[in-house]
């Protein structure tokens, strides 16, 4: 032997040297195949998850647009139901008062108890149309009110009680305070009253009538509710009113100047009694009086809520408190307006009257929050009854502007 390897061993070699090729080809191969597979289970999983949130995502808006649908169409449903609910309520109130008013027992028209201009802005208009709707008589009407505001009434019916000549001035007051305690603290008769009876019964008692019927301002305040919170059109005010001009009653006047202004500012919410707006209101008074005679229709009654503004005197600033006593004050205040060129007051109660007697009126405010409807409804009415012109004033737009008011001729 020489040392070389055998030729067995050569061959043997060469073999597992081939053979050893093949299989790194081979794993090379499966290797290669594996990874591909990988790569393309890989995609397809890639693929499927955008595929499924792309679905999901589709799904998820679908069911939120529904979700929003079906909130809305509950949210309408919810408003709709309201709706019907406050027609079926105003519908039933207009029920109510066929109900009252069949028959011919005597009505008794109030008693009204709440603010002025309630009374004379839509309680009167409106008993004018239940008069003229159900077709009652005058003579079975009894209006019962106070400080003579049955003038307000006579085309309506001349039968009236006054409340003063049922209860003291003082009575009536605390009446009042205590029944706005009991009546969610507001003088608005939503409700008939253990006050509002007791009145009834006195009436009812005078007229010698053995029963009464009983045309209640809550009829007044439940049907127009929805109106005054700007839920109805115009048009339910036109169908349930009739508004016309008023004549002043023929009353007893103090010495009255040949032409004059006739002024009433109380404190209102409309009005309140800031140093801002007491100086406004002083000028204008005393800018009046600089060009005319000034009538002040300042009561001095501690009768409602509400306090005359007192202003510094002037040769030509005319108070007729002294003739104005409870019992007749507003028929005398009535028939003040009504001989005067014009009206200037706070917005509210006789502001209302004004423009219905035939006197142009600038009704001054400083907050209009609570008369935006009432506002709308004086300019559209005394329009319709060719009544003064009615001009409201916000003297708030001064204070804004760094002005003052002063008047001068």
């Amino acid at each position: 032997m020489n040392g070389d390897p055998s030729p067995w061993a050569a061959a043997i070699v060469s073999a597992w040297s081939v053979v050893d090729a093949q299989a790194r080809t081979a794993k090379r191969a499966i290797f290669a195949e594996t990874r591909r597979r990988l790569k393309l289970l890989r995609e397809k999983l890639r693929n499927s998850g955008l595929a499924f949130t792309n679905i999901t995502a589709r799904q998820l808006r679908r069911a939120s647009w529904w979700r929003l649908r079906l909130q809305k169409q509950v949210r309408e449903a919810g408003e709709a139901k309201k709706r019907v609910d406050t027609y079926r309520a105003e519908w039933a109130v207009e029920r109510d008062i066929a109900r009252v008013v069949s028959g011919s027992d005597p009505i008794v028209v109030g008693p009204w108890l709440s603010e002025v201009g309630y009374e004379v802005l839509y309680w009167v208009p409106f008993v004018r149309w239940v008069q003229s709707q159900f077709r009652i008589p005058p003579s079975r009407l009894v209006v019962v009110t106070r400080g003579g505001a049955a003038a307000w009434y006579s085309d309506i019916t001349t039968n009236a009680v006054e409340l003063f000549d049922l209860m003291s001035p003082e009575a009536y007051a605390a009446g009042n305070a205590q029944r706005s305690v009991e009546d969610r603290g507001t003088l608005k008769q939503f409700g008939v009253s253990s006050m509002d009876q007791r009145i009834v019964a006195d009436v009812q008692g005078r007229l010698g009538s053995s029963r009464v019927r009983v045309l209640h301002p809550s009829f007044l305040y439940q049907l127009f509710h929805q109106f005054w919170l700007g839920h109805r059109p115009p048009s339910f005010l036109d169908r349930r009113t009739r508004y016309r001009r008023i004549t002043a009653p023929d009353v007893a006047l103090p010495p009255l100047p040949p032409r004059f202004v006739a002024v009433k500012f109380y404190t209102a919410a409309s009005l309140p009694p800031t140093e801002s707006v007491r100086r406004a209101l002083q000028s204008i008074v005393l800018g009046l009086a600089a060009q005319t005679d000034v009538v002040m229709l300042d009561t001095g009654l501690s009768l409602d809520d509400h306090e005359d503004y007192s202003f510094g005197a002037a040769s030509r600033i005319h108070s007729v408190r002294e003739s104005l006593r409870p019992r007749d004050n507003l028929a005398v205040q009535t028939a003040i307006t009504s001989r005067a060129s014009s009206f200037v007051g706070t917005c509210g109660a006789l502001t209302w009257l004004a423009p219905m007697l035939g006197i142009d009126t600038t009704a001054v405010f400083a907050d209009a929050r609570f008369l935006h409807g009432h506002l709308q409804v004086a300019r559209r009415v005394y329009q319709a009854i060719d009544g003064g012109r009615f001009s409201p004033l916000d003297i708030s737009a001064l204070d804004q502007l760094g002005l003052s008011m002063r008047l001068t001729n």
